[in-house]
């Protein structure tokens, strides 16, 4: 989620900044094994809880920072609802993968989410990637690649579970590049908006989306159901909160490695709430694409710093 810079307080205190990341981590997680739990709800339904049930903590926040009056004003109203509309397409595409494969592969998976990033800046923004940045993002599709391999057993003619965890590794493989455009739509907005807005407008926006979904059918839920979707909503709030404040006490640089403690996470949870173990494949592509997030990071604060030498150097007689 990038940070306005109206939203920017005062980078002193890193530590804070990543812990308060770590822990968001954390939650984002809960929330994707509380969707799994949940058992294989339509994904229209699974993005309405997700969006709705997150309007609360976020506009709890809102209040408590005096900001809720202006939150949702804004003079990019179209911007915004196009938004929505990529940002609900990714998680809906995310939900449906996630319901339908090992809690560790769909979380892995996503991290094909920056790779695509740095691919569509190039491509749609006019982004200057060089060499290093392109062999970090082969490199990284090289572990995706790895990660999905033993699921797209749907091209050889498989049926049944194997079928279902192939179609969740193209679902979540879209997703990602849905979330990734969203991303880049999301770089536009902060360039005049708020993030306190931005949040807002995107759950609002989704959880009417949501609701064209239900003549396509939405399932009857049983009490567990409803109480584990309502809680994964209110942890996405929640984590989202927490993601967007940990970039008022350190770079973006600095905090932005941590996301990859999901997928030690997702392993801890995943084998113990649902008996998943990470396959070879998982744990190798999953470090392989690990490697490459953390290099592409490496490398963008390199070239942060060296554009901010160049603003500082002042030519003689200049």
């Amino acid at each position: 989620m990038a940070v306005a810079a109206s939203d920017l307080a005062t980078q002193g205190r890193p530590l804070f900044g990543i812990a308060l990341k770590i822990v968001s981590v954390a939650i984002f997680v809960a929330m994707s094994s509380l969707i799994k739990a949940a058992g294989p709800v339509p994904p229209g339904q699974i993005v309405f809880f997700r969006s709705f049930f997150a309007i609360f903590p976020i506009l709890l926040m809102l209040a408590w920072r005096r900001e809720l009056a202006s939150a949702f004003h804004t003079a990019r109203p179209v911007s915004h609802v196009m938004r929505g509309l990529v940002g609900v397409t990714a998680m809906g595409l995310t939900f449906f993968g996630l319901t339908r494969l090992p809690l560790p592969d769909a979380i892995t998976l996503n991290y094909a989410q920056p790779l695509l990033v740095v691919v569509f800046s190039a491509l749609f923004m006019g982004e200057v990637v060089r060499l290093y940045r392109w062999s970090a993002v082969l490199v990284g599709f090289v572990g995706v690649v790895i990660i999905a391999w033993p699921k797209l057993s749907l091209l050889t003619g498989a049926a049944g579970l194997e079928a279902a965890q192939a179609v969740g590794v193209i679902a979540v493989l879209c997703g990602a590049a849905a979330s990734a455009v969203a991303m880049l739509l999301v770089r536009r907005l902060v360039q005049t908006e708020k993030t306190a807005t931005i949040v807002l407008w995107f759950s609002v926006t989704a959880t009417v989306v949501s609701l064209f979904t239900i003549p396509f059918g939405w399932a009857s839920l049983s009490v567990w159901q409803y109480a584990a979707l309502v809680g994964a909503g209110i942890c996405g709030g929640t984590a989202q909160i927490l993601m967007t404040q940990c970039y008022r006490y350190a770079e973006l640089s600095t905090i932005a490695p941590f996301e990859y403690t999901s997928m030690v996470l997702a392993i801890v949870v995943g084998y113990f709430a649902f008996g998943d173990l990470p396959t070879l494949y998982t744990l190798v592509g999953g470090l392989i694409v690990v490697g490459a997030g953390l290099f592409i990071i490496w490398r963008e604060r390199q070239l942060g710093l060296q554009r901010s030498a160049a603003r500082r150097f002042v030519p003689p007689g200049g």
